[in-house]
């Protein structure tokens, strides 16, 4: 056990280590003052580009970061409390309320950044409380079984409410709107968008980060949970609202970025193993490490932006196969 825990100790300052290095680099990428590239000697002497770096790349990789580090940190949560490793964090009718409600301020609210922005997280927030709801009223099977179900009707009535608002917007305008939204993105992230979900964001990565002992045994059957002195109900919805409402007002800023939460923590799985006093932190290294890779791809590869979830989905999907036909990456105890 010593040893274990000194292997995956030591993988956690590689990756802590690894996103450091990454974060710091990525502020030289982009297209200006030329393509993939920003010299030292540039950033130094020009003024443009120190508005550039400090204005408009810090925010944005601050946002990649916390982007990643609360999707991947929620979708381990999900995937230890369910049981179920292919749930991710729009499980409970999260992403959707956050689709739903950006097309409700895109054609009903002026379509405004900040309404646009205020009623997505609003109906994020608002699915995660109908899932809950309807849990209550369910009477088939246990607390995780019923939210499963809840989730998964609450997702689908959101979803065709989303169906409802594509079909009322402007084929020319609201409907691209609506579109490049669900496609996912960090174009237009400031600081004060940073400032606007750091407080759920910081909450919820702390709760998942102190609890992440706890999270071993709620990943038992409540019975076997609640004779090791858990709380069981109490605990995993704790659990619960602070990650998806932390992932409810970051998704309202970025728009929908998939695989993420369910690709990184079956890679930090494999790496230093299933135990979530590790695997959790992990998580949200490599998740703040994988986001920020992928939006340097979206903002540099081509001259005009990428969707960034169009790369976490290309990406997420291409590991997702390595991952299911190959058992070398895998860390040993």
């Amino acid at each position: 056990m010593n040893t274990y825990r000194k292997r995956a100790s030591k993988l956690l300052l590689i990756l802590g280590f690894s996103l450091a290095v990454i974060f710091l680099l990525s502020v030289f990428i982009g297209r200006y003052p030329k393509p993939y590239w920003m010299p030292l000697s540039v950033l130094l002497e020009n003024t443009l580009a120190q508005k550039l770096v400090f204005s408009l790349r810090l925010p944005r990789l601050v946002m990649a970061m916390l982007l990643g580090m609360s999707l991947a940190a929620c979708g381990e949560t999900l995937q230890m409390i369910f049981r179920n490793p292919i749930v991710e964090p729009g499980f409970l009718g999260v992403s959707q309320g956050a689709a739903f409600g950006a097309a409700i301020g895109i054609l009903f609210l002026g379509g405004g950044i900040v309404t646009t922005k205020i009623s997505a997280a609003a109906f994020a927030l608002l699915g995660l409380a109908a899932s809950f709801l309807l849990a209550r009223y369910l009477r088939f099977g246990g607390w995780v079984l019923r939210l499963v179900l809840s989730g998964i009707v609450v997702s689908a009535l959101l979803s065709a409410g989303l169906g409802v608002m594509k079909y009322l917007a402007d084929p020319l305008t609201e409907l691209q709107e609506i579109t490049f939204w669900l496609l996912g993105g960090l174009w237009s992230v400031t600081w004060k968008d940073v400032l606007y979900v750091l407080p759920a964001v910081a909450i919820g990565l702390l709760t998942a980060h102190l609890m992440r002992w706890r999270l071993n045994v709620l990943s038992l059957n409540e019975e076997t949970a609640f004779s090791l002195g858990s709380r069981v109900t109490k605990e995993r919805t704790v659990l619960l609202i602070f990650m998806v409402a932390a992932v409810a007002m970051i998704t309202s800023v970025s728009g929908i970025v998939n695989w993420v939460g369910l690709i990184v923590p079956h890679l930090a799985r494999r790496l230093v193993g299933p135990n979530a006093q590790f695997s959790m932190p992990a998580s949200m290294l490599m998740g703040g490490v994988f986001v920020i890779l992928c939006d340097d791809l979206a903002r540099a590869l081509m001259a005009g932006e990428i969707p960034l979830g169009i790369i976490t989905s290309f990406l997420g999907a291409l590991i997702f196969i390595v991952l299911m036909t190959s058992r070398k990456l895998r860390f040993k105890k």
